[in-house]
């Protein structure tokens, strides 16, 4: 059986949290060997404590983002801990980070300041706002960004207040946007035998992903309104439609999947008024369009319109809660649901990464216990002697776990 694709490659991670574990996770999930440096004044990672599901030190939350990661528990700011920190990086390929953007600085873990130590490493930093500029300082929040970038301006119907995205997309995004970096990086180093650093950050992720919104905006003067029933912005219909028990999305991005659409509603004089003719026409002419659609999409259950509309050609989908989600038959045929036993919290089902490399599925090894593999690494990647770990262990640089 082939290697996973990433086997060869050691990421050493000062993380927390979500975006920066979100990032680090789907690397080992292809086989990165990812180390942790926990800090033990904090009590490591705080997604160990992050509410509910949460026993001690280990939760779900932080099973999500940190499976198949190793432990060091380390005190940065302790006086022998920075022989030990640049020892693990000699061997390591990357030294990756989520922290404020004056942090890489402080913890001298920018590329200037460990190229001596390896010049082959890859630094990268995800930030709140980047490594320059007047909010650099500052702590970044998904839900804070969201606002910074507009797209609570986007979202929600259109008479309601803002509204956040429903999952933490600013975080996550950012999360494989350093982790796509890192691999750049690193393709670089092994290439030219030179490290970087990669400078990437909540607020340019946030911004870049207003797409061709921001383009019209800045190029057009366009500005963004809100339309009922999660509606798309140009494409008519492009949104949710209630039905007798529920709700389905329909998508029509072409003149065919309209046309389609009016006939198997019965709506056939639809396709040649000049009202709805064209893409632009629909634009102009939505609530008309989409009033005479609905009037027709209520007269029948969910279930039934997606069969009719599938078997037609036509794209939709259900709006399924979370159940319907993880029971979808797509779910289930595409084996995406990986489980595993944690000695505390018992069995653990979650998503698999979507990063599937030669038909590989990801195995899940759980979570690292806080500091798990300090004598570990210690000794078989940077070569200590137990003795040395002992010795070490006696300063209080470990922290308060058992090596």
């Amino acid at each position: 059986m082939r290697k996973p694709p990433l086997e060869d490659v050691r990421i050493v991670a000062i993380e927390q949290y979500g975006a920066g574990p979100w990032g680090s996770v789907h690397l080992a999930d292809l086989g990165a060997d990812v180390i942790k440096i926990e800090d033990p004044r904090s009590g490591g990672d705080v997604g160990r404590y992050v509410p509910p599901f949460q026993e001690g030190e280990d939760s779900l939350f932080f099973e999500t983002f940190c499976h198949n990661k190793r432990s060091v528990s380390l005190d940065l700011t302790h006086p022998e801990a920075r022989a030990i920190f640049e020892d693990i990086v000699r061997s390591a390929d990357a030294v990756y980070s989520n922290l404020r953007g004056d942090g890489p600085e402080k913890l001298r873990i920018r590329y200037a300041d460990l190229a001596g130590v390896n010049p082959a490493i890859v630094c990268c930093a995800l930030t709140g706002f980047g490594m320059t500029g007047p909010r650099a300082e500052e702590g970044g929040y998904d839900y804070i960004l969201q606002g910074y970038a507009g797209w609570m301006s986007l979202t929600g119907e259109p008479d309601g207040p803002p509204v956040k995205t429903g999952l933490s997309l600013v975080d996550m995004s950012t999360g494989y946007a350093a982790a796509l970096a890192l691999m750049c990086g690193l393709w670089s180093a092994r290439r030219d035998g030179v490290g970087c650093d990669c400078d990437i950050s909540l607020f340019e992720t946030a911004m870049n992903l207003n797409m061709y919104v921001s383009t019209w905006h800045l190029s057009r003067g366009y500005e963004p309104e809100r339309f009922a029933n999660s509606a798309h912005p140009s494409i008519v219909p492009f949104q949710n439609f209630p039905t007798r028990d529920g709700w389905i999305v329909i998508a029509c991005p072409k003149d065919k999947f309209f046309a389609l659409l009016c006939t198997e509603l019965g709506l056939e004089w639809m396709i040649g008024d000049p009202r709805f003719a064209t893409m632009a026409a629909r634009h102009e002419h939505r609530e008309a369009c989409v009033d005479e659609l609905s009037a027709v999409l209520l007269g029948e259950s969910s279930a039934t319109w997606l069969e009719r509309l599938r078997a037609a050609g036509i794209p939709c989908g259900p709006v399924n809660d979370m159940a319907g989600a993880v029971a979808d038959p797509q779910t289930l045929a595409r084996d995406l649901i990986a489980e595993n036993e944690h000695p505390v919290l018992g069995t653990v089902r979650q998503i698999r990464s979507p990063l599937r490399v030669d038909g590989r599925l990801t195995e899940l090894r759980s979570a690292p216990r806080r500091g798990e593999h300090t004598r570990e690494v210690l000794v078989a990647q940077c070569g200590y002697a137990d003795a040395d770990v002992d010795r070490l262990a006696e300063t209080g640089v470990f922290g308060d776990v058992v090596v």
